[in-house]
């Protein structure tokens, strides 16, 4: 018994003698840091003091601590903020679908705030505000130096009332422009039919999205006769400048059978998470086509991502803005919230999109046409005449009246798809390409 208790005593403590040896420089780095830590928050607190004592003017001590935070999260990235009450309440009432204001999404860039895009049917939408314009400044006042959320404070205000925003936009000389205040009441998702086509128009990723979207598709393909008669889907993520993950995972697995949508890392390796598709297709294997620009963003990314890495969908249009990472928006004590960057998210072939984008399949920009009055007024004035418009012409004896008639309404359509082509020309070519894939699936 003794031996044993001499042995674990002796290993014991040969065992405390390597590890002192071992951790002492950590520990020592260790209470060196904590040092430094505590010796900067009395420096925090000896400047506080100077201000509240010195400032040329009286300020408000809770303001300057919420400028603190705001400054300490803001420098980690242009996601990270902190949410005073109001602006948390901003917050959860856009996630579900209502709030008052420009209908913009920004972020920050050169220390000018940058439109990622503009809402559909919003009053920024409306004036002709576009992704990738730079606002310098508001009713005169330059934006410059600060931060985006005081930019932000800066353009709200009442529902009714005018805003004048200064804007910057490439090849272009500096403009003011003056929108109307008002309520933003967002519906999620817009569905219509183009030529035997679904186009589902995605404007956010909140709360309703998912249920929108389904409950548009179902009934545009009931309203067409069902699936026969539809040549295949367009998902319009244009301009959507992303939403909740939740619900962004919902839409990317409405096209999915299988397989990942969206993985997601942390600081921490076991933080991670995988979230994978379930069975079940909402457009019952159609070709599917996803449009996308420099305004789609987010979790309109993460959607485009995973149908292009899984072969379910063609992506067309330009290049993506390029944000990967997740932030989660924190409950704090006083009702506010931080909104902090936890993750960086990952498309289903491991690829991050962050700065990067999503690359379309087919690259296809958005003209910009000016009409050419004189050129149009000479085209009124010249009409197409074709040999059916001769006085005498023969009858064409190789068709049926049925056939004639199915040629006109092809005819007719097509003069649609021109028609479309002048009005949104990217929109104009999803479609198109949904139709070479049906002809060449109906002669397979």
């Amino acid at each position: 018994m003794k031996k044993f208790l001499m042995a674990a005593a002796a290993g014991t403590l040969t065992g405390v003698l390597v590890t002192t040896q071992v951790a002492a420089p950590l520990l020592a780095q260790e209470a060196k840091k904590n040092t430094n830590v505590y010796e900067q928050l009395d420096l925090f607190g000896d400047i506080f003091e100077r201000i509240r004592v010195q400032y040329v003017e009286e300020v408000d001590d809770a303001d300057l601590i919420e400028a603190a935070i705001n400054g300490m999260l803001t420098s980690l990235d242009p996601h990270s903020g902190y949410l005073p009450p109001a602006d948390a309440e901003a917050m959860q009432e856009q996630t579900r679908g209502e709030f008052g204001g420009l209908g913009i999404e920004v972020t920050q860039e050169e220390g000018f705030v940058k439109v990622v895009s503009p809402i559909d049917g919003t009053p920024a939408d409306n004036a002709g505000i576009e992704a990738g314009d730079f606002v310098t400044h508001v009713d005169g006042e330059s934006v410059l130096g600060l931060t985006l959320d005081e930019a932000v404070d800066l353009m709200r205000g009442p529902v009714g009332s005018e805003i004048v925003i200064t804007v910057v936009r490439e090849g272009e000389e500096p403009f003011d422009v003056s929108i109307i205040r008002d309520t933003i009441k967002l519906t999620a998702v817009r569905a219509r039919t183009e030529q035997d086509t679904v186009v589902l128009r995605v404007t956010t990723f909140n709360d309703q999205t998912y249920s929108n979207l389904e409950e548009g598709l179902n009934e545009q393909v009931e309203a067409a006769g069902g699936w026969d008669k539809i040549n295949g889907v367009v998902v319009d993520l244009r301009n959507n400048p992303g939403g909740l993950l939740t619900q962004a995972i919902k839409v990317s697995d409405a096209f999915l059978d299988k397989g990942e949508i969206v993985s997601t890392r942390g600081r921490n390796p076991e933080d991670g998470e995988r979230f994978n598709a379930t069975e079940g297709d909402l457009a019952s294997g159609k070709p599917l086509v996803v449009l996308i620009n420099g305004g789609s963003a987010s979790a309109s990314e993460i959607v485009a991502g995973a149908l292009q890495d899984h072969n379910r969908a063609v992506v067309v249009g330009t290049k993506s803005f390029g944000k990967g990472s997740v932030q989660t928006v924190m409950p704090l004590r006083g009702d506010g919230a931080m909104r902090l960057t936890t993750a960086r998210y990952y498309t289903p072939s491991g690829r991050s999109i962050q700065a990067l984008g999503v690359s379309p399949d087919i690259l296809v920009e958005q003209p910009r046409r000016k009409r050419d009055e004189e050129e149009e007024e000479t085209k009124t004035n010249r009409p197409d005449r074709t040999e059916a418009d001769l006085r005498g012409s023969l009858d064409n004896d190789s068709l049926t009246e049925d056939e004639i008639r199915q040629i006109e309404e092809d005819r007719a359509r097509a003069e649609e798809a021109a028609k479309l082509r002048e009005e949104d020309y990217q929109l104009a070519y999803a479609i198109d390409v949904l139709r070479g894939l049906s002809a060449l699936n109906g002669k397979k």
